[in-house]
């Protein structure tokens, strides 16, 4: 048979919401009181909670809460000023965790898993709280860090980082992102946090300066590079680091101060170092060019060092000068990039020493894609007349390396657009294979001057491609302007262009002065 449910009056204006009707009703199947709390506690735990059930009516509750009500006007009723300070601690922490985002269930949960926030001073958890906020941590940050961390409210660790963020002589204070701050406070036990602002000083020791230490703490994983490291361990790596540009390779790639000295680092530095012959001058500048590199294990480093040595027939040496050239050659893959493209130079006929002379000139061939990139350069240069698996195919292929697909479509189009054909185009590159990879708009100014200004054939580039490759403004006008004066429009443009600025100006100078001399010898007569 069931039971009339009992109605209760209350007023409209105070309607108690669903939830709090489902709450009451069927209350949750819950420890009274969290299981580290002692006898001794559990009045400070009900005084605490006191103003939420108290609230309700005592047909509400059940025999459990009945005696927790009791118990929670029992400890208001004691007079001492403690007993007060706790009441008001408990009805403040829900006030507070209100105003960042936490609901009353949310609330209760947090605080029966971590008793000790209880027994924290409110005053020291809410200093905590405006603490946090005023270094970027707010909102939905700061309310998943408390449920992740909940000893971001009361460790005692925290509060000399936070001061030295905050407040320091460095003047951080707004300076360091707050998605780095919850990181650290996120990733880090209170524990490790000891001693945190003394390493990061270490810096400063080494040169690193105010305004760029917030850009290495900005990028680095503060955990790992501080943290989790002894303050002698940032001393030995710090010490490490100098041999081969210290601040400078640090300012470039602050996750440096991430890795572990003896496990990764030295090996890895200590790897280049052997390949090089033992040169840190070169080592530190393949680091300064990539310290992405350190990134990669030693056998990669070794695996694609074997590579080279095994299928392109190059010796260690050579292969460190083309890491110097190009220390991004680690970063392609051997099997997807490295194998198809040396074996396509084999293929032409390169010989080791080719193969050598052409990385070092042509080293992002490495690394381009297929697909997107030199397949279509193969069949633009096939179609202006260069023949299949040639070393003329392959040095053409290295020049055009540096331009993209659109800008050599135009190339070949502005020669076109000037009368030139395929051939010519073909025996033009096949003398300065540079010219396919010139700017299309700075080449058809040239092509301009050439003809408009200049009065010479199309047809003289021909004989001379590198007129193309000299800067108009610079070189092409300022020379023919100088030497037209002396010498007429009939010069020739090799001559013009390629002797040297120190011998152009002597030489000017010296023809200058002869009709001057002439003229004063006239005139004498």
């Amino acid at each position: 048979m069931s039971t009339p449910t009992k109605s209760f009056p209350f007023s409209p204006s105070r309607s108690p919401s669903a939830s709090c009707f489902s709450r009451a009703l069927s209350p949750p199947t819950r420890a009274l009181f969290p299981s580290a709390l002692l006898p001794s506690q559990m009045l400070v735990f009900a005084a605490n909670t006191a103003q939420k059930q108290d609230k309700l009516p005592l047909h509400f509750l059940g025999p459990q809460d009945s005696r927790l009500l009791l118990l929670k006007r029992n400890a208001l009723a004691i007079n001492d000023s403690s007993s007060n300070s706790f009441v008001d601690s408990g009805v403040m922490l829900f006030s507070l965790f209100r105003e960042i985002g936490f609901n009353e269930t949310d609330t209760e949960a947090l605080l029966d898993a971590n008793p000790v926030i209880n027994l924290t001073p409110f005053v020291s958890i809410r200093t905590r709280i405006h603490s946090l906020q005023s270094l970027g941590v707010s909102g939905l940050s700061l309310s998943r860090l408390i449920v992740k961390r909940p000893d971001v409210l009361t460790a005692a660790e925290i509060d000399a980082v936070v001061c030295f963020l905050l407040k320091g002589d460095l003047e951080l204070a707004g300076k360091i992102k707050p998605s780095q701050i919850e990181h650290l406070f996120n990733s880090t036990e209170p524990r490790f946090l000891a001693g945190f602002e003394a390493k990061v000083r270490l810096l400063l020791q080494v040169g690193i300066t105010q305004e760029t230490i917030v850009h290495v703490l900005n990028n680095a994983n503060l955990t790992k590079a501080f943290c989790l490291k002894s303050f002698e361990d940032i001393e030995r790596m710090l010490t490490f680091l100098n041999r081969f540009g210290g601040v400078d390779l640090i300012l470039r790639r602050p996750a440096l101060l991430n890795y572990d000295l003896d496990a990764q680092l030295i090996p890895r530095v200590g790897f280049l170092l052997e390949l090089s012959g033992g040169d840190e001058t070169g080592t530190a500048t393949v680091l300064r060019k990539l310290p992405f590199v350190v990134a990669y294990s030693v056998d990669h480093l070794k695996d694609h060092v074997e590579f080279l040595k095994s299928f392109a027939g190059l010796s260690e040496e050579e292969i460190f000068r083309i890491v110097l050239v190009y220390p991004n050659m680690f970063s392609a893959s051997r099997k997807r990039k490295l194998h198809p493209r040396i074996d396509f130079l084999k293929q032409c006929g390169l010989s080791s020493h080719d193969i050598f002379r052409f990385l070092i000139k042509a080293p992002l061939f490495l690394s381009l894609s297929f697909e997107g990139n030199l397949a279509y350069k193969l069949v633009f240069l096939v179609k202006i007349g260069y023949k299949k698996n040639t070393k003329e195919l392959a040095m053409a292929m290295g020049a055009v390396t540096r331009t993209s697909c659109k800008n050599m479509q135009e190339v070949i189009g502005v020669f076109l657009n000037y009368g030139l054909t395929f051939d010519d185009i073909l025996e033009m590159s096949m003398k300065h294979p540079q010219v396919l990879q010139y700017n299309h708009e700075s080449l058809g100014e040239k092509m301009d001057y050439l003809v408009e200004e200049m009065g010479r054939e199309v047809q003289e580039v021909l004989a001379f491609p590198a007129f193309l490759g000299y800067k108009l403004d610079g070189r092409i006008k300022h020379r023919y302007e100088e030497k037209k004066k002396i010498l007429g429009e009939g010069m020739s443009l090799n001559k013009l262009l390629s002797v040297s600025a120190a011998r152009f100006s002597t030489k000017s100078k010296r023809k200058q002065r002869v009709p001057a001399i002439n003229g004063l010898n006239e005139s004498d007569d």
